[in-house]
């Protein structure tokens, strides 16, 4: 254990492990899945129950609109759940966002639904680590920021739970970009990026595209040359994609919807692609290189193209202000004996949002845990008190505390 002022131990000492357990074992044991509307609505309630003992006003925001594209190329509006939102002491000159999701990854007939210990520190289970522990982190971390002597008019919070980060928070960027703006610093409670407890740095970006090819159908015997094949030209497109991928850039064909009978020329296809851009830069490269590949495309198919989609979570690069607030919660991991460090990561969150809009961000200060997105997810029990120890004196230091 590090040096603790007598104002910071009292902060966290009154840290209820007990309670964040039970809160993460109930939570859990509902269906969250990102189409499960009903299971996010019966959580939401939950967790606006659970966040009430904080000040504040709770609300429950509706999703914005979202269109993906059906296997047969229509656009069609996608469902999602609503978002939670604590606003308090909103007229703070000083305020701070702190994020988490409500959603997973496991769909209602998915048959990973329950929770089981691994051993006497570890649980496993949907949504352990990722992240309704890290739900349990914010609210005991938000409710013994309360008790700081620091906590005045001029400090203040938002708290957003939302419904649909496992997709790209498409249904929920507007209201991360409008909270985001103007704030001091930026935690995020995604679990952390290693088991002990390393934090995830600078993040590369990413995009999900639909390229919708129409061609022209044909009968395959008599008449193939008067047809127009949109499943070659989209297997062409996925070929000129991938060797696009390489110096920053990935790209990651994914599926082809289309075709028909053996016997007809299709002349339709959906080709799915993810791009991985690691910087600004390779996301200027991406977009500078898809027009000409489309273009090319068409014309040797004789073929229309048309792409659907776009970066959904900007390159987060470690900016110094980035690096100041990582410092920051490394000496209040050092005073609470907690060892931190970061390292950069493929992955992806809502922290690449909020960082996109100038605000430092720490975005993995969840809970210990791993295998997040399997059937193995657990989550390392002891972390639950960890860790809102941490955010604790972190949002006390930044404040003004020692």
């Amino acid at each position: 254990m590090g040096t603790l002022a007598a104002t910071e131990a009292a902060l966290v000492e009154g840290i209820d492990a007990a309670m964040m357990l039970a809160q993460v074992e109930q939570w859990c044991a509902i269906n969250t899945g990102t189409r499960n509307l009903a299971g996010l609505a019966k959580q939401a309630a939950l967790l606006a129950d659970a966040f009430s003992v904080l000040p504040g006003e709770l609300r429950l925001e509706p999703p914005a609109p979202v269109e993906a594209v059906a296997a047969d190329g229509r656009a069609v509006e996608i469902e999602h759940g609503a978002h939670l939102v604590l606003r308090v002491r909103p007229h703070a000159p000083r305020r701070y966002l702190l994020t988490g999701h409500m959603d997973t990854v496991y769909p209602a007939d998915h048959p990973f639904q329950t929770l089981t210990w691994l051993d006497a520190e570890t649980l496993g289970g949907p949504g352990t680590a990722d992240m309704k522990g890290g739900i349990a982190v914010i609210l005991a971390a938000l409710k013994a920021f309360e008790q700081s002597s620091l906590v005045s008019p001029y400090v203040g919070y938002d708290v957003l739970i939302n419904s649909d980060e496992e997709t790209g928070s498409l249904a929920s960027a507007p209201l991360i970009a409008q909270l985001a703006r103007g704030k001091a610093a930026a935690l995020t409670y995604e679990p952390s990026a290693l088991p002990d407890g390393t934090l995830a740095g600078a993040r590369g970006g990413s995009g999900n595209y639909s390229a919708i090819v129409t061609g022209r159908s044909a009968h395959a015997g008599r008449n193939p040359q008067d047809g127009r094949n949109a499943l070659v030209a989209a297997a062409d497109l996925a070929l000129g994609l991938k060797a696009l991928s390489g110096d920053g850039l990935a790209i990651n064909p994914a599926r082809i919807d289309g075709g028909s009978a053996n016997n007809v020329v299709p002349d339709h296809a959906v080709l799915r692609f993810n791009i991985r851009p690691r910087s600004g830069e390779d996301a200027a490269r991406f977009a500078a290189a898809i027009g000409p590949l489309l273009r090319e495309v068409e014309l040797a198919h004789e073929v229309g193209i048309h792409l659907h989609g776009g970066i959904s979570r900007p390159p987060k690069p470690l900016t110094p202000e980035a690096e100041k607030l990582f410092e920051l919660v490394r000496s209040c991991g050092a005073a609470l004996g907690q060892s931190i460090r970061w390292q950069s990561s493929g992955g992806v969150c809502d922290g690449n949002n909020i960082a996109a809009l100038g605000v430092p961000v720490v975005d993995t200060m969840g809970v210990r845990g791993g295998a997040i997105h399997s059937p193995q997810e657990y989550m390392i029990a002891a972390s639950l008190s960890e860790r809102a120890a941490l955010s604790a004196l972190v949002l006390h230091r930044l404040s003004g505390g020692e």
